[in-house]
């Protein structure tokens, strides 16, 4: 269909134009997106063979939908991305508020301008993009918000009386006719509020003071709200509930690749970043394990969640972290390095809900925590396990290493240390190279000297070497005499240690 040709109500009639609801819409695009095996919700990750299914099942069954999921679960980002299964362009009664199909039209301003001008109406095209509305639940939405009320500005400036139809503001919902509309976090909304919503899902009235007005609303209602809420901040009201005919739960990822993947799509970098930071595949996955560990820390609140934000605001202050060393050491290029995964913490502590026993620990810390048993549960997925060796001297490959350390060497690892500093600190302690050169395939140099810093940072948590967390960066020692000097450095570092 043409439709820079097609301009008023005549035209579109004469190119055969069958009205359809938006939910048929929504049904017959993905239809035919199934049978072209095409993807509508490109970006999002994870969810194959959980959501997606359910979510399409939803679809074809015309059903209103409620996302239900902790936060940073993708439940807005999948409502946005619903926008790809719409037609791209609709017809609608040009300057009509509620996007009136010109066929069936539901205003009475749309009525009476095709009843004036018949076929010479004038219509216009509204794309899909424009055919989607987002209202966050909030306790100060109000009733006029969502429906509607009576303005009397309108009133007075058409001359006309408050039981005149026309002096109806309409609110965001009748305005989303023929559009997804969105209400975020469910719960929040008032319950008299959620009431007035009522009608408008089963018969598709709206109440708005006095007027008695049907209007037959088309819209595709897709709601979010968090477990959390139910019991929390509020409640959905159970009769609205029944009228919401898809419940669809959603979840985390549930590997680490899947992780991996969210975070580089979501992750803001600029240009220079990607250029100049190198990022290897081991420091990735360390990011992903923080979130993983998060969320079954007992500091933690499980119920909150941990949302994917967290690795992504991590990930990207990884980066910064990196550049910051950069930047100062004036080079053009470097690699992440393990003593960098530090610099995340900011992003850990303010996107966790703590119970009773991490605010008593506190937020850093507990970041710490999260941190040492990310690197541990990552640590076996490379090197062997310290502590299946440590009884086995004469085959323990790390004994060169605690040898060294034990005879009072200690390392310092800093963050502002440049790459040859940082080399020739690592390349010091005997028989690290050699442990990295057999247990690690690769050529490259930075990611092996990367690796022999790991090796320190896996030994340590094992308990093997002892850690401590220093103002510009590690230090690492042996762990007997760590414990001589324990009141000193505990003194020195307090909640620092590790």
């Amino acid at each position: 269909m043409n439709i820079k040709s097609i301009s008023t109500l005549g035209d579109l009639l004469a190119s055969n134009y069958k009205s359809k609801s938006i939910k048929q819409e929504l049904r017959e695009n993905l239809i035919r997106s199934l049978q072209k095996k095409m993807n509508p919700l490109d970006g999002i990750i994870g969810y194959d063979e959980t959501v997606i299914p359910d979510l399409q099942t939803a679809i074809l069954s015309r059903h209103n939908i409620i996302l239900l999921g902790l936060r940073g679960q993708a439940k807005t980002k999948i409502a946005r991305l619903l926008i790809n299964l719409l037609d791209e362009y609709i017809p609608i009664v040009s300057g009509s508020e509620l996007n009136d199909d010109p066929v069936k039209p539901i205003s009475k301003f749309a009525k009476d301008l095709i009843a004036a001008n018949g076929m010479n109406t004038p219509i216009t095209w509204l794309h899909r993009s424009e055919r989607y509305s987002e209202k966050l639940a909030t306790p100060d939405v109000s009733v006029a918000d969502l429906i509607g009320d009576t303005d009397p500005i309108k009133a007075a400036s058409l001359k006309l009386p408050y039981a005149d139809e026309r002096v109806i503001h309409f609110g965001l919902i009748p305005r989303s006719h023929r559009c997804i509309f969105v209400m975020n976090e469910l719960p929040d909304l008032q319950a008299r509020i959620q009431v007035a919503l009522f009608n408008i899902l089963q018969e598709n009235d709206i109440q708005i003071r006095g007027f008695k007005i049907r209007l037959p609303l088309d819209v595709q209602f897709v709601f979010t709200a968090n477990p959390e809420d139910y019991t929390n901040r509020g409640s959905i009201v159970t009769p609205l509930k029944d009228r919401i005919e898809s419940q669809i739960l959603t979840h985390y990822p549930k590997s680490i690749a899947d992780s991996m993947k969210i975070t580089e799509q979501e992750a803001k970098l600029t240009a220079d970043q990607l250029q100049k930071v190198i990022v290897p595949d081991l420091l990735k996955e360390l990011i992903e394990q923080i979130s993983f560990e998060a969320r079954g820390s007992e500091y933690i609140d499980p119920k909150s969640g941990v949302s994917a934000r967290l690795t992504i605001s991590a990930y990207e202050n990884l980066v910064s972290t990196v550049e910051r060393r950069l930047i100062l050491n004036n080079i053009s290029q470097t690699v992440a390095r393990v003593t960098d995964i530090y610099g995340v913490i900011p992003a850990i502590t303010g996107k966790v809900e703590l119970v009773y026993e991490g605010e008593q620990e506190g937020a850093s810390k507990v970041a710490n925590i999260v941190i040492s048993k990310s690197i541990k549960s990552v640590f076996e997925n490379y090197f062997p396990s310290p502590e299946k060796l440590k009884k086995q001297s004469d085959r323990n490959i790390y004994q060169p290493i605690l040898n060294w350390f034990s005879k009072g060497n200690t390392i310092d690892l800093l963050l502002l240390s440049t790459d040859e500093e940082y080399m020739n600190t690592l390349r010091k302690i005997p028989g690290l190279d050699s442990i990295v050169n057999n247990e690690i395939k690769t050529e490259d140099e930075k990611i092996k000297l990367l690796m022999m810093e790991f090796v320190l940072h896996g030994l340590a948590e094992f308990s093997q070497l002892s850690k401590f967390k220093l103002e510009n960066g590690v230090n690492f020692k042996d762990m007997l005499s760590s414990i001589f000097t324990m009141n000193k450095e505990e003194d020195e570092f307090g909640d620092e240690r590790f």
